[in-house]
């Protein structure tokens, strides 16, 4: 039997500006309703961690990265959106 995939995400947030927090909520609705017990996120706070942000080329914030399984995604905003993160993650379709 296949074990099922894991989605692995990063999330690159401003601190607790109201933008950042309403991502890290949105992101984790939709994983638990899209992926539950089948993802990882990892939030990535650029005003504590300037340099990452640099070293992986993010501009703005909020933006999530979609990091495996590939192809890598990225999309900046609330995601409040959910069918068009879904869309843009390619994650419409996912089988469990």
């Amino acid at each position: 039997m296949k074990e099922p995939v894991t989605f692995k995400f990063r999330l690159y947030t401003a601190g607790a500006t109201q933008n950042s927090m309403q991502a890290i909520a949105n992101l984790s609705a939709l994983c638990q309703a899209y992926l539950p017990d089948r993802h990882q996120i990892e939030v990535v706070d650029v005003l504590r961690d300037p340099k990452r942000a640099w070293a992986d080329g993010v501009f703005m914030t909020p933006m999530l990265v979609k990091l495996a399984p590939l192809p890598t995604r990225r999309i900046v905003g609330t995601l409040s959106d959910a069918q068009t993160v879904l869309q843009a993650l390619r994650l419409e379709a996912v089988p469990a």
